[in-house]
């Protein structure tokens, strides 16, 4: 992350959000979150902007149930270590409807459309990261992936261009996207959490 300026409204959920508060999601699943989550923390990947009172930064695996994933709740970028209060598990993704279905203790970040709309690409990706830096934004837009920017992010809009790139460039195989409409965004899968988050946090060490 750098210090300067921003142009981003990160942090505000666009999407229909029908959140069921109930208990942690599985605990195994959060310690793996929470372990990779540490070190992009660590890298300054995921964070906050304390001028803007807004973290940045979510992560998400697949659930063992067909279309569920468990996710990383919003406005829990500030924190440095997690447990089961700061994750949800989404049951339901309506992406032209725009909403999402989430239970548990926090409901589901901003992106939680996004990283659906990823799942949905295929079945071998089983881990989302997404991550906020300004030097990887500026270095890597437009030549990784990149979404159009005019389409905002956590919208309808933003899940789809994630299936045009993954028709029309590398995406599909080197798992790594820039996104243009959201200021210093960048967005990664894998087929585990370690590949998802390695692959971001490789560009980083670059």
């Amino acid at each position: 992350m750098s210090g300067s300026p921003i142009d981003i409204d990160e942090g505000y959920v666009k999407y229909q959000s029908d959140w069921r508060p109930g208990p942690a999601p599985d605990a195994a699943a959060v310690r793996l979150l929470d372990t990779w989550r540490r070190k992009l923390y660590a890298a300054g990947l995921v964070g906050h902007y304390p001028d803007l009172g807004v973290g940045f930064g979510n992560i998400s695996i697949r659930a063992p149930r067909a279309g569920e994933f468990i996710i990383s709740g919003t406005q829990t970028g500030h924190l440095a270590e997690t447990g089961g209060e700061h994750y949800a598990l989404v049951t339901e993704a309506d992406i032209d409807g725009n909403r999402i279905v989430c239970h548990g203790p926090v409901q589901a970040s901003s992106e939680a459309m996004t990283h659906a709309a990823i799942y949905a690409l295929s079945e071998r990706i089983n881990a989302v990261v997404h991550v906020h830096s300004r030097p990887l934004w500026d270095a890597l837009r437009d030549r990784l992936p990149t979404t159009r920017a005019e389409v905002a992010y956590g919208t309808p809009e933003m899940a789809r261009e994630f299936g045009r790139l993954w028709r029309e460039t590398p995406f599909r195989n080197d798992g790594v996207a820039v996104m243009a409409g959201h200021d210093e965004g960048l967005i990664s899968f894998g087929e585990s959490l370690p590949e998802a988050a390695r692959r971001v946090l490789e560009l980083s060490a670059d």
